[in-house]
């Protein structure tokens, strides 16, 4: 199974980097897809090294720790612009001791970033009109995003109607940031959850709640906020449906969490052990809800508007 899944996501990355550096092929004739097999490959080979690199980070603390751990299961998503709904592994048996949680829990994030997330999106940028991209998909910004924009070009992008264009490489980056950034929100069994969880102790438990519960009020602010930005600027309808597609994440997220919660027994996250956290993994803990907040994106993803047609 294991070795099936990475086969069906290299293909479906592959078929996705395709479709994205060649717009006007049609996405369902597999035989011309195929001719361009190569302008697929670095896209794929990009996310495919990020989501291992994240997921190999949890396998190594875990046997670290005297675990056991299965290797992941990536997902396929045979639609753009991604191509996976990420990867998960399994570990066998519960983790009750809070300070191998703290590392197992931001092993992987910590891993996808120095896997090459940051890097890739540094060297592979550069600047175009926004008005060269109209229905296509804008990337959302996070706090790391903007910095790194500001370092390579030196201004604040988007402005002056200009914002990048990410190559394939880049676009991964994006893409492996994105994915860090769900895996750390502080919630259940996410990847922030346990390191929440490992912080505060079982007591986190009616927080993750709180927490789930919040995320359609995300939703609908990130909806709203899109919809005002564009209101004035063309169809209403349009603005409309641009801001529902920039909610529309939130509400994904949170039906996921409400899956992985009914899967669990009910319970967001297992009970963990009253031993103390050391004093180092509260340092480690803290981190990454500093790394958290300079990736969190409000609107994830959404299409370039157009609204003056």
């Amino acid at each position: 199974m294991h070795l099936v899944l990475f086969l069906l996501t290299s293909l479906t990355t592959t078929w996705v980097g395709i479709v994205s550096a060649n717009p006007e092929l049609p996405w369902l004739n597999p035989w011309l897809l195929l001719a361009h097999l190569r302008d697929g490959l670095p896209y794929a080979a990009s996310i495919m090294g990020i989501l291992l690199a994240h997921e190999m980070g949890h396998f190594a603390l875990a046997r670290w720790h005297g675990g056991e751990g299965e290797p992941p299961l990536l997902h396929p998503l045979p639609l753009p612009p991604v191509g996976t709904f990420g990867a998960v592994i399994k570990m066998d048996g519960r983790i009750s001791d809070r300070n191998a949680l703290a590392d197992i829990g931001a092993a992987g994030p910590l891993a996808g970033l120095l896997g090459g997330a940051a890097r890739a999106r540094l060297r592979s940028a550069h600047l175009a009109g926004q008005a060269d991209r109209p229905g296509g998909i804008l990337e959302g910004n996070s706090v790391l995003y903007l910095l790194l924009k500001l370092l390579v070009k030196g201004k604040i992008l988007p402005g002056g109607g200009l914002d990048v264009t990410l190559n394939p490489v880049a676009w991964a980056g994006w893409v492996g940031l994105l994915v860090t950034m769900i895996n750390l929100m502080p919630i259940g069994q996410l990847d922030g959850g346990h390191i929440a969880t490992a912080y505060f102790g079982d007591r986190y438990n009616h927080v993750s709640k709180v927490l789930h519960r919040a995320l359609p009020a995300m939703a609908l602010l990130a909806g709203g906020y899109a919809t005002w930005e564009l209101w004035g600027r063309g169809s209403a309808w349009k603005a409309l449906l641009l801001g529902v597609q920039a909610g529309f994440p939130w509400i994904l997220w949170s039906l996921v969490l409400l899956l992985i919660r009914r899967l669990s027994g009910g319970v967001y996250h297992p009970p963990v052990g009253a031993a103390p956290l050391g004093a180092g993994r509260r340092s480690l803990c803290r981190l990454m809800l500093v790394v958290f907040a300079l990736i969190l994106v409000p609107i994830p993803i959404r299409t370039t508007p157009g609204l003056a047609e």
